[in-house]
């Protein structure tokens, strides 16, 4: 799944695709790289982010879904989103995913999932964004996000939605400690006994930094070794920015038996 970020303050790459057509053409770049899916997003959800609206979030990213379905109508789309009217407007574009950072705890979005034909994908977190990182607690963080994702999974299948468009993500970074984070990493193979694909996002994010003793380190190198790791426990969504450099890593470790 590659990233497409279309906003001016996302963690890593913010502003660099807010227009429009950079952020098309940067999708456009992305599918020629190997990406599967393209994660559009037009609001960012980085530690102490400021919210923005609907009508803004959906000025943001319905351009680009509307250009992606015009240049490659076959392309796989997903909205990244936690507004019921965002997810109905980009499904109506021609988004085929729902990724929910906010675990589809909205009833309104949780009807427009309903009604979709769409794939869902709900994340788990620990507050919100603008308070998620302030004290991060949890007495066992692997098996209280089971729970929660299987609660989430539940109450999916309870309104109806069918399990296999569901997906789950544990959710790397948004809520968690570094301590955390690496333990996540560490035992997503634990969340197969959901049921359910899983969707991890790691790309660049900052515990990969603290392990390199390196904040302002490139951390490419850094996401490609997590990539590693998590496709050797059976992860089926790997969401990155660096598509080429991911795949490519995955097809020689594949090769070499490491998938075995």
């Amino acid at each position: 799944m590659g990233i497409v970020n279309v906003t001016p303050d996302s963690f890593s790459d913010g502003g660099k695709w807010f227009d429009p057509a950079a952020a098309a053409a940067h999708a456009m770049n992305l599918i020629e790289q190997g990406a599967d899916i393209l994660d559009i997003g037009g609001e960012s959800t980085r530690p102490y982010a400021t919210p923005v609206s609907a009508e803004e979030e959906l000025a943001r990213v319905l351009p680009v879904i509307h250009e992606l379905r015009r240049l490659r109508p076959e392309a796989i789309l997903s909205i990244d989103t936690s507004k019921a009217q965002v997810a109905e407007a980009a499904v109506a574009a021609g988004a085929e995913i729902i990724n929910d950072v906010s675990g589809m705890s909205d009833e309104a979005m949780l009807a427009i999932a309903r009604q979709a034909v769409a794939g869902i994908c709900v994340m788990h977190m620990q507050g919100t964004p603008q308070t998620m990182q302030d004290n991060p607690f949890y007495d066992d963080v692997v098996e209280e996000i089971y729970m929660y994702l299987c609660q989430r999974r539940d109450a999916l299948l309870a309104a109806g939605i069918a399990r296999e468009r569901i997906c789950l993500d544990p959710g790397i970074g948004f809520g968690k400690t570094h301590e955390h984070n690496l333990a996540l990493m560490a035992n997503c193979g634990r969340f197969h006994d959901l049921g359910c694909p899983l969707l991890v996002g790691h790309s660049r994010k900052g515990f990969i930094g603290k392990v390199l003793h390196e904040q302002d380190a490139d951390r490419t190198a850094g996401t490609i070794g997590g990539a590693l790791a998590l496709a050797r426990q059976g992860v089926q969504i790997l969401r990155v920015h660096d598509v080429r450099q991911v795949r490519e890593a995955l097809l020689l470790f594949e090769a070499c038996g490491g998938l075995d």
